[in-house]
């Protein structure tokens, strides 16, 4: 076993910690919300919605200022808001 390999395994953002998991299930709701997108904007709940990107928006925050910083936290959270601000525009359009 490589010396970075080791290093990441036995790191305290490493996948023996619930730093590295939640992160990877975190990605389901990301991978669901992009399925979504083929959907009709009618079937997008426009509370649920803004409401998960207050939540992604609290913990990109939350992953910057937690030590050690969780980069990882950070990325699928930035990433699930923009898929979720995306799904928001394409709700208010459909509303307007």
């Amino acid at each position: 076993m490589s010396a970075a390999f080791k290093a990441f395994l036995n790191s305290p953002v490493g996948p023996k910690t619930t730093h590295f998991w939640g992160p990877v299930s975190n990605w389901g709701i990301i991978l669901a919300s992009v399925a979504d997108t083929k959907k009709p904007p009618e079937m997008i709940s426009g509370n649920m919605t803004g409401v998960l990107c207050v939540y992604s928006a609290l913990f990109v925050r939350f992953a910057w200022m937690v030590r050690p910083r969780n980069y990882f936290l950070m990325v699928t959270h930035s990433c699930n808001e923009c898929v979720q601000l995306y799904q928001l525009s394409r709700w208010a359009r459909a509303q307007g």
